[in-house]
């Protein structure tokens, strides 16, 4: 997550970089080392901040369909994907070892280069 996408982040959650702060149980230090760039955003907080945006936008109208119908997963592979394990389809981006582009990323960073441009994520942002 880049700086700009963390501002653009808390100003739709509609909360102070000292409110911000407190949610993520971080310090405003942190928030606006972020959003200056002069720290890169941890994957635990960005991961937070992708929930929190998720969550606002649940309330405000209903959510993506699961993320094996958004991407047509065959059942084999659903079958072998914690997304679908734990029917949280919706929250895929969310968990760790989910099988998107046909194999299960390594890392958080690999991951998310994948799901910023997932139909699943992108309502969200």
């Amino acid at each position: 997550m880049d700086k700009q996408s963390f501002l653009l982040a808390r100003k739709k959650l509609g909360k102070t970089q000292k409110q911000l702060a407190e949610l993520l149980g971080s310090s405003i230090k942190a928030i606006q080392g972020y959003e200056q760039g002069w720290r890169s955003v941890p994957p635990h907080v960005e991961r937070q901040v992708y929930f929190l945006l998720s969550r606002q936008q649940q309330k405000d109208k209903s959510g993506p369909s699961p993320c094996w119908e958004v991407k047509n997963c065959p059942a084999e592979r659903r079958k072998q994907c914690p997304a679908w394990e734990f029917q949280a389809g919706e929250l895929c981006w969310f968990i760790n070892g989910t099988i998107c582009e046909c194999k299960a990323q390594k890392n958080w960073k690999g991951k998310m280069n994948i799901c910023r441009d997932c139909q699943v994520l992108t309502p969200f942002l």
